[in-house]
């Protein structure tokens, strides 16, 4: 082989490698841009059990915030007890002491926007109408149950994350393939629950 020969194969290896520098340079630049993309929407959404007291009311519920950086947009959410889906609050709510005013949110394909905070559920009583130990036994039931969330950001990826128990603050949340949309919203079903047994039937005329 003369030198000619080996200096063009020479430059043909030199060429195929300085393509190969420049596709993984291309490569890790792309993957750095999409980390700092996703970076800039990462939602941290939290949700934790309170109780709380006014010159005027005694309050329990649950607090759902986001202090991430972008949207959480909410897919799915569950009460479960012992690790098993519980399908009815009616319940839990039954250990209400009696008097008290309830609100909710529905949480199920909401966003929540970075700083937002919603409360799915919150019960009040006039201060004088509860003691704090009824109320504190209310919220010791409730704190036997735990809170899943499961929640993506604008870029489709998705996390789960749970509560524990009234006044216990959230473990951290677990990344996972996707999340299935609930069909159902267990909060505004158990205001359809407290509400209903409110409802008279109209007497009839004679």
């Amino acid at each position: 082989m003369g030198n000619g020969n080996k200096v063009e194969m020479l430059l043909a290896i030199c060429a195929v490698i300085t393509s190969a520098v420049a596709v993984f340079i291309a490569w890790d630049q792309g993957r750095v841009m999409r980390a700092q993309q996703h970076g800039a929407v990462f939602p941290v959404v939290q949700i934790e059990g309170f109780v709380s007291s006014t010159a005027e009311t005694a309050s329990m519920g649950l607090r759902l915030s986001n202090s991430g950086v972008g949207p959480a947009l909410i897919e799915r959410v569950e009460m479960l007890k012992d690790g098993e889906p519980v399908d009815d609050l009616a319940p839990y709510a039954a250990v209400f002491p009696p008097g008290y005013q309830q609100s909710w949110s529905s949480l199920i394909g909401r966003a929540v926007a970075p700083g937002d905070t919603i409360i799915p559920l919150r019960v009040d009583w006039p201060l004088g109408d509860v003691t704090l130990d009824q109320r504190n036994a209310a919220a010791a039931a409730w704190s036997e149950l735990d809170v899943e969330i499961c929640y993506c950001s604008v870029f489709d990826r998705c996390w789960t994350a749970r509560g524990i128990g009234m006044g216990v603050s959230m473990s951290r949340a677990e990344p996972v393939k996707r999340c299935e949309r609930s069909e159902r919203d267990i909060f505004e079903d158990l205001a359809d629950d407290v509400r209903a047994p409110q409802t008279e039937p109209t007497p009839e005329v004679e």
